[in-house]
């Protein structure tokens, strides 16, 4: 049998491992190591290789007497035995055994202190454990590192590549989750991303089963403690629009809402770079300093970064500790929330760039998640897309998704919040005949729908979505408000309209008779 624990506690006591480094010793360690170099920013730069993003297909959870009858199996989480964990772990375990230098960070997920998650990191790679250090919660002294008891242990090893034939994985890329060993397993995959996300689904699991909604947004305050919540998929501005100068930010993208309020999971934020400039997001701009780590940005031989420049992927990322954001709220937590945004970069061109949902409603488009892929973001996508995941962050539920839309209804009734569904897409037409929205005009709507200032005015129901659209907003033409009359044809935009429409029917199918209600109270 495996002893799990010893061979954890072996990696960690190695006389050459190297645990809770400071910043500059983990910067000086990965350029020594040649897996990193120093921009003239300050911050530290990696590249991870062939894969620049999560490799959802090759992460498993182990199904055992803890997990069989709570998990919500399928494509996202996929089960794989025990015997194949514990051979993979042994082979591990090995291998980073023979490596001459390991790096452990102890620290939490969690800033509400009766939920908080203590965990351990063990890494290969000096670079991936700053990474770590940087998005999760620090302790304040090696003391109270040291006195850190991991819950859950990440070991992660990305120069082992399993053998699928032997090692019983989908590739050479693994992402194993052992629910009752509390153990995470990563190798063959240098992207930094694959521990962030698999600590948020060990809080999608913990947290609920605690009475607490677990959340993958991002989330700010304002000086009259107006919490509000941003929910949205990669691409559709939730890191953006939560970097408000005007509001203290709790955090960019994973947060539990307990009986208190809303407390942030991590201590960092993990924003996008592609096409970063100070002018338009100048608060992730500055924050991208010594104690940063980027990833696969490119820069030239001088040291600058070059945002724009995607060739090595479209994913580049930036991860920074939360105090590098100015008016970062620290501790961050705050009292429960006034307003939630849903955000959706519609590629369509045909939903409201701000609408506001009844909770029947909140609850559908939660269920829903939707946004859009664009043609020529991958291989084989000539036109938009439409992408659907549950709760905003399907790959990171363990649970069934009406758990989640369940509980955020019931805080939505509890709390009396206002939702509203913004379109930060297209306008005028879909991708490629339409313009994108303006960052400026969406910025004013979300500040006014926080602020209350939107639920004055006047609302007119589309007839397409069942929405309830604003006929006015400060700072915001009034001519788009109205999808319908952005297009020169009417019938163009109904016909594309209706197609989405279909397209979200279709999605809703897949929940089953758990979700009925929510479709016929909250659908179209």
């Amino acid at each position: 049998m495996v002893n799990h624990k010893s061979l954890i506690e072996g990696l960690v006591n190695k006389p050459s491992t190297q645990k809770q480094l400071s910043n500059a010793e983990l910067v000086e360690a990965s350029i020594r190591r040649g897996e990193a170099v120093l921009t003239n920013t300050g911050a530290l730069r990696a590249q991870t290789g062939e894969y620049t993003g999560r490799s959802p297909k090759d992460r498993f959870i182990v199904k055992d007497s803890v997990s069989d009858s709570k998990i919500d199996w399928g494509e996202v989480n996929q089960p794989i035995s025990q015997e194949i964990f514990d051979n993979l772990f042994e082979k591990v375990t090995t291998y980073l055994n023979d490596k001459e230098e390991l790096f452990v960070f102890n620290g939490y997920a969690g800033a509400d202190p009766h939920t908080q998650l203590q965990l351990q990191v063990v890494n290969e790679f000096s670079w991936h454990n700053m990474f770590a250090k940087t998005m999760f919660i620090r302790p304040e002294t090696k003391e109270e590192a040291a006195g850190i008891d991991p819950e859950f242990t990440i070991v992660s090893a990305p120069t082992f590549k399993a053998d699928p034939e032997v090692d019983g994985t989908g590739s050479e890329v693994f992402v194993l989750v052992s629910l009752e060993k509390k153990i995470i397993l990563i190798g063959g995959t240098e992207y930094g991303g694959e521990m962030k996300k698999s600590i948020f689904s060990i809080m999608n699991y913990l947290l609920p089963e605690q009475g607490v909604m677990s959340m993958h947004c991002s989330a700010n305050v304002g000086e009259n403690k107006d919490v509000a919540l941003f929910f949205g998929l990669s691409g559709t501005g939730k890191t953006t629009l939560s970097a408000d100068p005007e509001r203290d930010l709790i955090g960019d993208d994973e947060h539990g809402w307990n009986d208190d309020g809303v407390f942030n999971i991590e201590g960092g934020c993990y924003a996008k770079t592609i096409n970063l400039s100070k002018e338009k997001e100048p608060e992730i701009f500055e924050a991208i300093k010594f104690g940063a780590v980027l990833e696969n940005v490119v820069i030239d031989e001088e040291g600058n970064p070059d945002y724009d420049d995607g060739s090595l992927t479209e994913n580049t990322r930036a991860a920074y500790p939360l105090d590098h954001i100015d008016n970062a709220r620290i501790p961050s937590v705050a009292g429960h929330p006034k307003t939630i945004v849903f955000l959706t970069a519609d590629a369509f061109g045909v939903l409201p760039p701000i609408a506001k949902l009844s909770k029947d409603q909140a609850m559908y488009h939660f269920l829903s998640g939707f946004t859009s892929k664009l043609a020529g973001t991958e291989r084989g996508v000539t036109t938009p897309q439409p992408v659907f995941s549950t709760c905003f962050g399907s790959p990171f539920l363990p649970l069934h998704a009406t758990v989640y839309a369940n509980m955020l209804g019931d805080l939505i009734d509890k709390h009396d919040v206002n939702v509203y569904l913004v379109n930060t897409g297209w306008t005028g037409g879909e991708y490629g005949v339409g313009k994108r929205m303006n960052l400026a005009h969406t910025r004013s709507m979300v500040r006014r729908a926080i602020s209350g200032d939107l639920e004055l005015g006047e609302f007119v129901k589309d007839e397409m979505f069942g929405l309830s659209i604003p006929t006015s907003v400060t700072g915001v033409p009034s001519e788009i408000l109205a999808p319908i009359n952005t297009w020169e044809s009417t019938d163009a935009y109904n016909e594309k309209a209706q197609g989405l429409k279909d397209k979200f029917i279709e999605n809703f199918k897949k929940f089953g008779p758990e979700s009925a209600e929510i479709a016929e109270k909250g659908g179209f």
